[in-house]
């Protein structure tokens, strides 16, 4: 199975390369911004897309042309301002969506924000709302199509080194866990067919991932 990773330079993103590379019958394609990103990624063997996440939809389908599933691990960042949310989150998302349809890749696995109901838009602080919003609707977008998607809402994402388990429902309480973990759970999703047409929650747990997304 070969992946493309948009987003690829991001925490999370660079850790599902990572374990892609590692994983016996899967190679990772990771989309990035600059040239200079390009050198990690080599390094591990993968091969590297440079795509502005901003621009056109074109260039985005000719980098996932000949991939068998696409992953969204974007985001515009804590310390952007809202117009990068709008591009990134929301616009970036769905213009990776549409290019995955035009490209005929049916797998999607789309990395979301803990809560992105109507309800959680309604209670955000002025300026957690915008992000809040364009996560909801770049999530509506993607249920809206006929792709193999699967959504995942991750909690409090930290640095902390992976555990390797997790507690994954389509609700589950508020909670920390690290974006090595969540990077596991987007491997396991892409391996695990069951995940299809499912969005979920995850925060820290004591279930191995594997197990935890068969769960949900």
């Amino acid at each position: 199975m070969k992946v493309l990773v948009v987003g690829a330079n991001g925490q999370i993103g660079k850790h599902l390369v990572s374990f892609i590379q590692e994983t016996d019958g899967m190679e990772a394609k990771a989309m990035i911004r600059k040239q200079e990103q390009a050198s990690y990624f080599e390094d591990l063997g993968a091969e590297t897309e440079i795509v502005d996440l901003e621009g056109d939809i074109d260039p985005i389908a000719k980098a996932a042309e000949g991939a068998d599933a696409v992953v969204f691990t974007a985001g515009s960042g804590g310390h952007t301002g809202k117009d990068k949310t709008i591009m990134v989150d929301l616009d970036g998302a769905v213009k990776t969506i549409e290019a995955a349809k035009a490209a005929n890749v049916k797998r999607f696995v789309m990395v979301s924000s803990y809560d992105t109901s109507r309800e959680a838009i309604q209670e955000a602080n002025a300026s957690f709302a915008p992000y809040v919003i364009a996560k909801h609707y770049a999530d509506v977008w993607l249920r809206n199509t006929d792709l193999d998607y699967t959504i995942v809402h991750p909690g409090l994402l930290t640095n902390d080194k992976g555990t390797r388990n997790v507690t994954a429902a389509s609700e589950v309480e508020r909670g920390e866990v690290p974006r090595e973990d969540i990077a596991r759970v987007l491997l396991a999703s892409l391996q695990d067919e069951t995940t299809v047409g499912k969005e979920f929650q995850v925060v820290g747990g004591s279930t191995p991932v594997a197990d935890a997304i068969k769960l949900v």
